[in-house]
């Protein structure tokens, strides 16, 4: 747990009272144009998402995996499908989405 994030030490139960929305970043936003959701439109689109009262996004998989249960089945625990972004892409989306308080 990082220390640069308060918002994972404060109340254990805040998924009790939690906006969670489920995020498929394969069908979310496109940043770039090639027709598949990334990492990047899912940050670019963090504010819409904040004035909509969300306070929790749920990804879903976005590991390396050979599609047979629809990305559940994880190839790579250690990297990101690049078709999504890269691992940094990722970690830009984490800070932004805590610096707008959301989990």
């Amino acid at each position: 747990m990082s220390n640069s994030y308060p918002l994972l030490k404060d109340d254990p139960l805040w998924f009790k009272d939690a906006i969670i929305y489920e995020a498929p970043v394969r069908a979310f936003y496109d940043s770039n144009g090639d027709g598949i959701g990334d990492f990047r439109g899912l940050t670019e689109k963090l504010d819409y998402l904040k004035e909509l009262g969300v306070t929790a996004v749920w990804v879903l998989p976005f590991f390396p995996s050979p599609l047979r249960d629809d990305g559940y089945d994880i190839a790579d625990y250690k990297s990101v499908n690049p078709i999504f972004g890269s691992l940094s892409d990722f970690q830009e989306l984490l800070d932004a989405a805590h610096d707008r308080g959301i989990r």
